[in-house]
């Protein structure tokens, strides 16, 4: 399914379900909630963004601890759950999606290489769970690699 008709599944399936979405967003920059936004209608299904790129803007919008970044940094899985739980309350959305990695083509390491990411999600309903993915490509073949990802994971979890 290309990006244009995922976002439009997810759309249909959220609008269908009386659900709406909200953001954390990090190295995607506001990438995901620009496409969801981008189709007529959004504001059924959209509530907010947190684009949440420093680790500053990560506590005090989300509530990441920062005892969470000192240990586990902001390019982890402890992070994407902090920011997706804070998006979930932080807003009036159902769902949430977050997304915290190193797109390159600088800022890599041998334990965190460029191309790796976290893409968080929660819900409501108490669930919340972060998996980790590493793409390849430049700049931003991983943003909109890491995008299409969080919006698939929305996809399957609201969809099932």
């Amino acid at each position: 399914m290309d990006l244009s008709e995922l976002v439009g599944t997810v759309s249909e399936i959220l609008k269908t379900k009386t659900l709406k979405l909200a953001t954390a967003e990090s190295c995607t920059g506001g990438l995901i909630s620009t496409l969801v936004t981008d189709r007529s209608g959004s504001s059924e299904i959209f509530d907010r963004a947190f684009v949440t790129y420093s680790n500053q803007a990560k506590t005090d919008m989300l509530g990441v601890s920062p005892l969470t970044l000192d240990k586990f940094g902001a390019v982890s899985e402890e992070t994407a759950r902090e920011m997706a739980l804070g998006a979930l309350k932080n807003s009036q959305a159902d769902v949430t999606i977050s997304v915290t990695g190193i797109a390159g083509p600088t800022g890599g390491t041998k334990d965190k290489p460029v191309g790796l990411v976290y893409i968080g999600f929660a819900r409501r309903d108490g669930e919340c769970l972060a998996e980790r993915h590493i793409f390849t490509g430049d700049r931003q073949a991983i943003r909109f690699a890491a995008a299409k990802t969080a919006l698939e994971t929305v996809l399957g979890k609201i969809g099932e």
